[in-house]
């Protein structure tokens, strides 16, 4: 029976990376990886791009609105594989779809994306990704310090953030993650506190 898969990380662990070697393993051996992505995640447009300069073709965009079940209808007798980017921007609902499609369908998923925001708190796909899938890996990246990275700093215009919408990708001004580790994110939080 097909699994769910759920990889996470910090920022920058090499998530989206992945994502297009697995995509492209499938390719080369004759098969279909379908490629999902939020919408809301306008980095790229239709298009998966990793920061290393690898991007595909996005598949399917889909809204929080949206069912994957429908969304996906059409290609699922020639998919594989179904991979999933920035997956922590899904709803609940569609991460109990991918669920059901890998136990319904016997079709793999793999979803990657962070576990928490920049306060430290779980994004809704993510938190529902923890609870269903079948396989949770931690892809690991470092912080600046070398230790290892877990939680993702925001910078807006080079300023550290500790209050806001969980979800900002372009807002006008200059945003910015870093993975951090442990120490140097809670540093980052007195430093702010002790300004106030």
């Amino acid at each position: 029976m097909a699994k769910l898969h759920f990889r996470y990380g910090a920022m920058n662990a090499g998530k989206t990376t992945i994502l297009l070697q697995t995509a492209y393993n499938y390719e080369e051996r004759g098969q279909r990886a379908l490629i999902i992505k939020p919408s809301i995640d306008t980095k790229g447009e239709n298009k998966i791009v990793s920061r290393i300069g690898l991007e595909h073709q996005v598949d399917v965009l889909v809204n929080e609105q949206d069912s994957i079940f429908e969304k996906i209808e059409d290609y699922i007798e020639k998919t594989s594989c179904i991979l999933v980017d920035e997956a922590q921007f899904l709803k609940r609902k569609q991460v109990e779809e991918l669920f059901f499609i890998t136990k319904t369908l016997d079709i793999p998923v793999i979803a990657f994306g962070l576990r928490t925001d920049f306060k430290a708190e779980g994004f809704e796909g993510a938190a529902r990704l923890l609870c269903l899938a079948d396989e949770i890996e931690e892809m690991p990246t470092i912080c600046r310090c070398g230790r290892k990275a877990r939680f993702n700093a925001r910078f807006i215009d080079g300023l550290f953030q500790t209050e806001g919408e969980s979800i900002v990708i372009d807002d006008g001004k200059k945003v910015e993650y870093e993975a951090v580790c442990g120490v140097c994110y809670t540093k980052k939080m007195k430093e702010v506190k002790n300004k106030k």
